[in-house]
Protein backbone atom coordinates (compact mmCIF):
# COMPACT_ATOMS: atom_id res chain seq x y z
CA UNK A 1 0.00 0.00 0.00
CA UNK A 2 0.81 3.64 -0.54
CA UNK A 3 -0.17 5.92 1.94
CA UNK A 4 -2.31 9.48 1.19
CA UNK A 5 0.51 11.62 2.02
CA UNK A 6 3.05 10.06 0.02
CA UNK A 7 0.95 10.59 -2.93
CA UNK A 8 0.41 13.83 -2.22
CA UNK A 9 4.31 14.29 -1.83
CA UNK A 10 4.85 12.33 -5.22
CA UNK A 11 1.92 14.13 -6.90
CA UNK A 12 3.73 17.49 -6.33
CA UNK A 13 6.63 17.02 -7.49
CA UNK A 14 5.28 17.29 -11.52
CA UNK A 15 5.76 21.18 -10.14
CA UNK A 16 8.84 23.38 -10.54
CA UNK A 17 8.45 24.74 -7.17
CA UNK A 18 7.44 21.59 -5.30
CA UNK A 19 11.00 20.00 -6.64
CA UNK A 20 13.03 23.01 -5.68
CA UNK A 21 11.25 23.28 -2.08
CA UNK A 22 11.88 19.71 -1.01
CA UNK A 23 14.99 19.00 -3.46
CA UNK A 24 13.69 15.94 -5.17
CA UNK A 25 12.60 14.82 -8.72
CA UNK A 26 11.03 11.28 -10.10
CA UNK A 27 12.22 8.93 -12.38
CA UNK A 28 9.82 6.39 -14.06
CA UNK A 29 10.25 3.20 -15.61
CA UNK A 30 12.91 0.03 -15.65
CA UNK A 31 15.40 1.86 -17.88
CA UNK A 32 15.77 4.96 -16.48
CA UNK A 33 15.54 4.20 -12.84
CA UNK A 34 18.31 1.48 -13.54
CA UNK A 35 20.47 4.23 -15.33
CA UNK A 36 19.66 6.01 -11.68
CA UNK A 37 20.82 3.72 -9.76
CA UNK A 38 24.14 2.91 -11.17
CA UNK A 39 25.19 6.90 -10.65
CA UNK A 40 25.93 8.96 -8.26
CA UNK A 41 22.68 9.78 -7.49
CA UNK A 42 21.34 9.68 -4.37
CA UNK A 43 17.81 7.40 -3.99
CA UNK A 44 14.90 8.48 -1.84
CA UNK A 45 12.43 5.99 -2.37
CA UNK A 46 11.57 3.20 -4.69
CA UNK A 47 7.93 2.24 -5.70
CA UNK A 48 7.78 -0.91 -7.84
CA UNK A 49 5.34 -3.59 -9.12
CA UNK A 50 8.20 -6.39 -9.31
CA UNK A 51 10.75 -6.74 -6.78
CA UNK A 52 14.00 -6.27 -9.56
CA UNK A 53 16.19 -3.43 -8.55
CA UNK A 54 19.38 -3.59 -7.00
CA UNK A 55 18.56 -0.75 -3.73
CA UNK A 56 18.52 -0.93 -0.21
CA UNK A 57 15.69 -2.99 0.68
CA UNK A 58 14.31 -0.01 3.36
CA UNK A 59 14.20 2.12 0.42
CA UNK A 60 11.69 -0.01 -2.03
CA UNK A 61 7.84 -0.51 -1.61
CA UNK A 62 6.35 -3.44 -3.57
CA UNK A 63 2.84 -1.93 -4.60
CA UNK A 64 -0.11 -3.09 -6.88
CA UNK A 65 -0.48 -1.70 -10.05
CA UNK A 66 -3.67 0.33 -9.33
CA UNK A 67 -1.42 2.23 -6.99
CA UNK A 68 1.00 2.92 -9.88
CA UNK A 69 -1.42 4.29 -11.64
CA UNK A 70 -1.90 6.56 -9.20
CA UNK A 71 1.26 8.60 -8.58
CA UNK A 72 2.62 7.79 -12.43
CA UNK A 73 2.21 10.55 -15.15
CA UNK A 74 2.70 8.24 -17.54
CA UNK A 75 -0.65 7.24 -19.32
CA UNK A 76 0.94 3.44 -19.48
CA UNK A 77 3.25 3.77 -16.23
CA UNK A 78 6.20 1.25 -16.63
CA UNK A 79 6.63 -1.18 -13.78
CA UNK A 80 8.12 1.62 -11.38
CA UNK A 81 8.58 5.03 -9.87
CA UNK A 82 11.73 6.18 -7.87
CA UNK A 83 12.10 9.21 -6.21
CA UNK A 84 15.84 11.12 -6.09
CA UNK A 85 17.59 14.15 -4.75
CA UNK A 86 18.26 16.81 -6.62
CA UNK A 87 22.22 17.14 -6.29
CA UNK A 88 24.05 19.84 -6.04
CA UNK A 89 25.25 21.58 -8.88
CA UNK A 90 28.70 21.37 -10.79
CA UNK A 91 30.40 23.94 -12.10
CA UNK A 92 30.52 23.64 -16.13
CA UNK A 93 34.55 22.40 -16.92
CA UNK A 94 34.75 25.12 -19.67
CA UNK A 95 36.74 22.98 -21.89
CA UNK A 96 35.62 20.98 -25.31
CA UNK A 97 32.18 21.79 -26.81
CA UNK A 98 29.80 23.26 -24.84
CA UNK A 99 26.59 23.33 -25.32
CA UNK A 100 23.96 26.11 -24.75
CA UNK A 101 20.26 26.62 -24.47
CA UNK A 102 18.43 29.53 -25.01
CA UNK A 103 15.36 29.88 -23.56
CA UNK A 104 14.33 26.06 -25.15
CA UNK A 105 10.75 25.73 -23.61
CA UNK A 106 10.00 22.38 -25.18
CA UNK A 107 10.45 19.03 -22.49
CA UNK A 108 10.82 16.64 -24.86
CA UNK A 109 13.20 19.12 -26.89
CA UNK A 110 15.51 19.36 -24.00
CA UNK A 111 15.03 16.01 -22.76
CA UNK A 112 16.24 14.86 -26.85
CA UNK A 113 19.29 17.26 -26.33
CA UNK A 114 20.56 15.71 -23.12
CA UNK A 115 20.69 12.36 -24.88
CA UNK A 116 22.36 14.01 -27.74
CA UNK A 117 24.89 15.13 -25.65
CA UNK A 118 25.41 12.37 -23.92
CA UNK A 119 26.11 10.25 -27.44
CA UNK A 120 28.39 13.08 -28.66
CA UNK A 121 30.66 13.37 -25.68
CA UNK A 122 29.62 16.36 -24.48
CA UNK A 123 30.26 17.30 -20.99
CA UNK A 124 27.96 20.28 -19.85
CA UNK A 125 24.88 21.68 -21.13
CA UNK A 126 24.18 25.22 -19.98
CA UNK A 127 20.68 26.71 -19.64
CA UNK A 128 18.99 29.94 -19.63
CA UNK A 129 17.53 30.27 -16.73
CA UNK A 130 14.54 30.07 -18.74
CA UNK A 131 14.80 27.17 -19.96
CA UNK A 132 12.65 24.10 -18.96
CA UNK A 133 13.80 22.56 -15.82
CA UNK A 134 16.22 19.12 -16.50
CA UNK A 135 14.03 17.63 -13.82
CA UNK A 136 10.82 17.89 -14.89
CA UNK A 137 9.53 14.16 -15.15
CA UNK A 138 9.02 14.58 -19.25
CA UNK A 139 12.29 15.67 -19.62
CA UNK A 140 14.05 13.05 -17.19
CA UNK A 141 11.62 10.80 -19.34
CA UNK A 142 12.84 11.80 -22.24
CA UNK A 143 16.40 11.39 -21.45
CA UNK A 144 16.36 7.65 -21.04
CA UNK A 145 19.07 8.16 -17.73
CA UNK A 146 21.40 10.06 -20.29
CA UNK A 147 21.12 12.98 -17.55
CA UNK A 148 23.07 11.12 -15.29
CA UNK A 149 25.88 11.72 -17.79
CA UNK A 150 26.05 15.24 -18.32
CA UNK A 151 26.36 17.99 -16.32
CA UNK A 152 23.30 20.54 -16.86
CA UNK A 153 24.06 24.08 -15.13
CA UNK A 154 21.18 26.88 -15.73
CA UNK A 155 23.22 30.57 -15.32
CA UNK A 156 22.34 33.82 -16.40
CA UNK A 157 23.26 33.32 -20.18
CA UNK A 158 24.52 36.47 -20.96
CA UNK A 159 26.65 36.70 -18.10
CA UNK A 160 27.92 33.45 -18.56
CA UNK A 161 28.88 34.12 -22.74
CA UNK A 162 30.82 36.78 -21.62
CA UNK A 163 33.03 35.41 -19.00
CA UNK A 164 34.81 32.99 -21.60
CA UNK A 165 36.88 33.99 -24.36
CA UNK A 166 36.47 31.43 -27.10
CA UNK A 167 34.38 31.03 -29.81
CA UNK A 168 30.77 31.84 -29.69
CA UNK A 169 28.80 29.75 -32.37
CA UNK A 170 25.09 30.73 -32.97
CA UNK A 171 22.81 29.21 -35.48
CA UNK A 172 21.19 31.63 -38.17
CA UNK A 173 19.75 31.72 -41.72
CA UNK A 174 22.22 34.36 -42.58
CA UNK A 175 25.01 32.14 -40.99
CA UNK A 176 28.35 30.50 -42.94
CA UNK A 177 27.34 26.67 -44.16
CA UNK A 178 28.23 24.47 -40.98
CA UNK A 179 29.85 21.86 -43.80
CA UNK A 180 32.23 23.96 -45.31
CA UNK A 181 33.41 26.47 -42.67
CA UNK A 182 36.03 25.80 -40.27
CA UNK A 183 35.22 24.27 -36.57
CA UNK A 184 37.44 24.45 -33.79
CA UNK A 185 37.80 20.98 -31.29
CA UNK A 186 36.52 23.89 -28.51
CA UNK A 187 34.05 26.44 -28.19
CA UNK A 188 30.39 26.91 -26.99
CA UNK A 189 27.19 26.23 -29.47
CA UNK A 190 24.08 28.19 -28.77
CA UNK A 191 20.80 27.16 -29.86
CA UNK A 192 17.59 29.38 -29.44
CA UNK A 193 14.07 28.94 -28.74
CA UNK A 194 11.96 26.82 -30.81
CA UNK A 195 9.91 29.74 -31.52
CA UNK A 196 12.17 32.92 -31.99
CA UNK A 197 15.74 31.35 -31.69
CA UNK A 198 18.17 33.02 -30.38
CA UNK A 199 17.39 36.45 -28.22
CA UNK A 200 18.97 39.54 -29.34
CA UNK A 201 20.61 40.24 -26.44
CA UNK A 202 22.52 36.57 -26.94
CA UNK A 203 22.76 36.81 -30.74
CA UNK A 204 24.96 39.93 -29.51
CA UNK A 205 27.63 37.93 -27.69
CA UNK A 206 27.82 35.53 -30.70
CA UNK A 207 31.02 35.79 -32.75
CA UNK A 208 30.26 32.41 -35.25
CA UNK A 209 27.12 32.59 -36.90
CA UNK A 210 26.36 29.35 -38.67
CA UNK A 211 23.55 27.89 -40.66
CA UNK A 212 22.61 24.13 -41.67
CA UNK A 213 22.10 24.65 -45.46
CA UNK A 214 18.49 23.53 -46.86
CA UNK A 215 19.12 21.18 -49.70
CA UNK A 216 14.81 20.90 -50.56
CA UNK A 217 14.02 22.27 -53.93
CA UNK A 218 10.55 23.73 -52.36
CA UNK A 219 11.67 25.80 -49.09
CA UNK A 220 8.66 26.38 -47.37
CA UNK A 221 10.06 24.53 -44.25
CA UNK A 222 11.28 27.94 -41.85
CA UNK A 223 14.04 26.34 -39.96
CA UNK A 224 14.83 22.56 -38.12
CA UNK A 225 13.34 21.62 -34.87
CA UNK A 226 15.99 22.52 -32.18
CA UNK A 227 17.00 19.03 -31.24
CA UNK A 228 17.37 17.99 -34.76
CA UNK A 229 19.58 21.28 -35.42
CA UNK A 230 21.60 19.86 -32.19
CA UNK A 231 22.09 16.74 -33.46
CA UNK A 232 23.27 17.77 -36.76
CA UNK A 233 25.48 20.37 -35.02
CA UNK A 234 27.28 17.99 -32.73
CA UNK A 235 27.51 15.38 -35.83
CA UNK A 236 29.21 17.50 -37.91
CA UNK A 237 31.75 19.14 -35.23
CA UNK A 238 32.80 15.67 -33.90
CA UNK A 239 32.99 14.11 -37.53
CA UNK A 240 35.94 17.36 -38.03
CA UNK A 241 37.37 16.53 -34.83
CA UNK A 242 37.97 12.63 -35.58
CA UNK A 243 39.16 13.92 -39.53
CA UNK A 244 41.91 16.51 -37.78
Amino acid sequence: MISKNQIKLIKSLGQKKARQQQGLFIVEGIKGITEFLKSEYVLKHLYTTKLIFDAPQGLISEISELDLKKISALKNPNTALAIFEIPTVKPSQNTGLIVALDDVRDPGNLGTIIRLCDWYGIKDLVCSNNTVDCFNTKVVQATMGSLTRVNVQYVDLESYVEAHNTDIFGTFLEGENIYTTTLPRQGIIILGNEANGISERIEAKVNRKVTIPQFGTIKETESLNVANATAILLSEFKRRTIEM
